[in-house]
């Protein structure tokens, strides 16, 4: 039997592989793509039931083709972005293979000789397009212990599906926050493990905030503010979208506290952060407010004026006198669920790609190893390259970039 042969070879089925395949296909690169599940199966196995798209319709979107299942101006639910995907890979007739795992990828000497469930591909690109959330990262806190659930975000699917009682939620970007919200909506006692943090105004004097970032040039940044490298964003399309306020979270119950630090004899520590995390966040949201009013003063638009957006509210009693410890039997916590990220596993890729912590070595997503190639990483090549706009701009780059390997 012929061992089949491919010019390119895209590993993932996501974002960033369709967006790949498109920008290969314009430039005339015979390519396929190897999805292990489905078309965008975290948006169908690895969501909550309710999630919406952290953006609208008219920004989270390729640029060559919009919702037919959303207005521009509404966020997506999890199932019309599912459905946004297969459209899109209809439409620019993707050669995807699902149900296919890439198992191994090494050098060859015609280029790659990719091992999959399927058998042996000889590439001579290959892209590593499996985007950045791949394995649920769970801080190793609290040991398995009877009558206490613990789950990662991915596992979250509604308040219905756990345990009757109240609930920790760790991590409180807009994963987070939002199952935090949520739970709260349902009756649920909250706890929230608030650590360092963005929080963006959803809206403000008439635009989104993608669109403020976009202006401001935010989108664009190429390497993450100093000591900010890790710090996540509070950001909801939930219920129309709102601006993620903590303090009102607060002020319907929840409770807030700093960061979880560690776990002894069933109580659950918190460090003493919560001030100051809470007061950077508001820096932060105030921050883009200047800057959008310094920008419209600047190109002299006519906005209407939002006065009350910049006015804080008073701190709620979780803050000013934050817990710094927490009995999870006599709080009757039944369930913590993990919001904390996620690590990159490429082990399926056995090339001298990385750096000295397993992290990718690329420029751009051009690996120093000739023909290896990394899209759909977070600063990739800037802040927005995460994003669906953004990884399809990356992809642009890559494809012309693999053109001309091709050609040569």
């Amino acid at each position: 039997m012929a061992l089949e042969k491919i010019d390119t070879l895209v590993v993932g089925g996501g974002q960033a592989g369709l967006a790949m395949s498109e920008h290969l296909s314009s430039n005339g690169v015979d390519h396929i793509i190897l999805e292990k599940s489905r078309i965008a199966e975290r948006w169908r196995t690895s969501r909550w039931d309710t999630l919406v798209a952290n953006g609208p319709a008219w920004h989270d979107r390729f640029p060559s083709m919009e919702f037919s299942c959303s207005g521009p101006d509404e966020f997506p639910t999890k199932d019309c972005v599912v459905k946004y995907f297969e459209e899109f890979s209809e439409q620019i007739n993707a050669p995807i293979r699902c149900g296919v795992e890439v198992l191994n990828a090494a050098p060859d000497n015609d280029g790659f000789k990719v091992t999959t469930t399927e058998g042996v591909i000889i590439a001579k690109n290959i892209v590593s397009a499996t985007g950045p959330f791949q394995v649920p990262s769970i801080p190793p806190v609290i040991p398995k212990t009877p009558g206490i659930t613990q789950i990662h975000s991915t596992s979250y699917f509604s308040p219905d599906k756990l345990p009757e009682g109240a609930v920790m939620v760790v991590g409180a970007g807009s994963s987070g926050s939002q199952i935090a919200d949520e739970l709260l909506r349902s009756g649920r006692q909250v706890y929230l493990s608030v650590g360092p943090h963005d929080r963006p105004p959803r809206r403000y004097r008439g635009k989104d905030f993608v669109w403020w970032l976009g202006v401001l040039g935010k989108w664009q940044m190429k390497t993450p503010p100093a000591g900010r490298e890790h710090v996540t964003i509070a950001v909801s399309g939930a219920h129309g979208g709102a601006t993620v306020d903590f303090r009102e979270l607060a002020s319907r119950g929840m409770k807030l506290v700093g960061m979880t630090q560690n776990y002894d004899n069933g109580v659950l520590h918190f460090a003493s952060d919560l001030v100051d995390n809470i007061k950077e966040g508001d820096e932060n949201y105030l921050s883009v407010l200047e800057e959008a009013d310094a920008y419209i003063t600047k190109n002299n638009l006519d906005m209407p004026l939002e006065l009350d957006a910049k006015i804080i509210g008073a701190d709620p009693e979780c803050v000013v006198n934050p817990m710094l410890e927490l009995d999870l039997q006599q709080a009757n916590v039944t369930t913590v669920i993990w919001a904390t990220g996620f690590t990159q596993d490429f082990g399926w890729l056995d090339v001298s790609a990385f750096d000295a912590q397993g992290k990718p070595d690329h420029d751009q997503g051009v690996s120093n190893v000739p023909g290896v190639y990394f899209i759909g990483l977070p600063w990739l090549s800037m802040r927005g390259s995460s994003f669906i706009w953004g990884v399809w701009q990356d992809a642009k780059y890559l494809a012309s970039h693999i053109a001309k390997r091709s050609r040569s």
